[in-house]
């Protein structure tokens, strides 16, 4: 698409002032989440989540996923490395118990396995890592492997995935996130920004972490938003762009991605991208 094309039909407003860390959480929570919907409804229906489940949710985010299973009856925990996205879960979560979620059979949330482990309690019999973000930033395997330790042996372990890229219209999108990664590591030798995931990840994933691939299923999930700033506002929540930002300027990224959304601007004014998202189950 050419400058021009742009600058007739789809001028962009001056950038409002970057939101604060909890103004994105509530872009993440209102805007953003929601977009792994079916594949939360995918995986819970496969595993017959309900009664009896002992979920423990890694990178619960603000709790939407959790708030599913529990509405299916299981008695859910969930981690969360964000404090203001674990603040919008209990939020959700807890609105019936003390603050603490002290209560029998409240959701316990928080920064990590060791924080939600019932001390003497029974195991987990699920445990979900939906959003691919909750395994993508340094070494996962320790996580993992937490949380397979406070898990029943034989319980599944669900790891999510973007699925091919010809097939998720948002990867388009995201390169705006990886132009980061093109250039040198970053101080623990790790590269910034996005990269597409490939076919075998989540199951050398898995490998790696003690686990034992047992099925796979892949899930339409398409991101829908009410216009171009709503768009942009679930994207920037995600974090994705943290390090796109930090090598240029948040003008400029914001721009980018204005530009890289255009293709999928509908006449409605909404923004459509059909994506495909891959699980993998794993056993404990």
């Amino acid at each position: 698409m050419t400058p021009t094309l742009v600058r007739q039909h789809h001028a962009h407003p001056a950038s409002p002032p970057q939101p604060d860390g909890t103004a994105r959480a509530r872009d993440w929570a209102e805007i953003q989440e929601r977009m792994l919907v079916p594949l939360y409804e995918a995986v819970y229906e496969r595993l017959e989540t309900g009664p009896g489940t002992r979920l423990l949710g890694l990178g619960c985010g603000s709790g939407l996923a959790l708030l599913m299973a529990a509405a299916r009856g299981a008695q859910v925990a969930g981690t969360e490395r964000d404090p203001r996205r674990l603040d919008l879960a209990r939020e959700r979560l807890l609105p019936a118990y003390d603050e603490g979620g002290a209560a029998a059979g409240a959701p316990r949330l928080g920064r990590g396995p060791e924080d939600v482990a019932a001390p003497g309690g029974p195991a987990f019999t699920l445990v979900t890592a939906f959003d691919p973000q909750t395994y993508a930033e340094g070494d996962p395997v320790p996580l993992l492997a937490a949380a397979g330790a406070a898990a029943e042996r034989g319980s599944p372990v669900v790891l999510a995935g973007w699925g091919p890229a010809e097939r998720c219209a948002t990867s388009a999108v995201l390169r705006v996130a990886s132009r980061p990664a093109d250039g040198p590591p970053d101080g623990d030798g790790t590269p910034d920004g996005w990269r597409p995931g490939g076919r075998d990840d989540l199951e050398d994933l898995a490998h790696r972490a003690g686990l034992r691939p047992d099925g796979s299923g892949r899930v339409a999930c398409p991101f829908g938003y009410a216009g171009m700033e709503n768009a942009l506002r679930g994207l920037m929540s995600t974090g994705l762009f943290d390090a796109a930002v930090a090598a240029t300027d948040p003008e400029q990224v914001e721009k980018e991605l204005t530009e890289a959304l255009h293709p999928h601007l509908r006449a409605d004014g909404t923004v459509w991208m059909p994506n495909v998202f891959r699980y993998l189950i794993a056993r404990v």
